[in-house]
């Protein structure tokens, strides 16, 4: 699996989560949803890195954004990588105690 930097793999989880995003909408939800803030111009370094690796791309949106896009590699590492982590993660059904269940959030 390509290593990534956690800002890369979020980006590419929240691209997942919406649809044809272009760059400030990625931006926006993840300053929304995890309380993250950006230094204006690091969000598209982190795109770049990522189309260079092929795990992204991005095509013209009304000729003035753009839209990026997870690749086939980008989607099999978004695979691989939820995979990974349900091996390793097991949730505790809702309302259930924490302190009752080793092992388990």
């Amino acid at each position: 699996m390509e290593q990534l930097t956690a800002l890369q793999r979020d980006m590419m989880f929240a691209i997942t989560s919406l649809e044809s995003p272009n760059g400030r909408e990625i931006q926006r939800e993840l300053e929304e949803t995890q309380d993250r803030s950006f230094v204006s111009g690091h969000v598209y370094t982190v795109f770049e890195e990522l189309e260079s690796a092929g795990l992204l791309e991005k095509s013209r949106r009304n000729g003035r954004s753009n839209e990026y896009a997870l690749t086939e590699a980008g989607r099999s590492w978004i695979q691989n990588r939820y995979r990974w982590e349900q091996s390793y993660v097991e949730l505790a059904p809702l309302g259930a105690d924490s302190d009752t269940q080793p092992g388990r959030w």
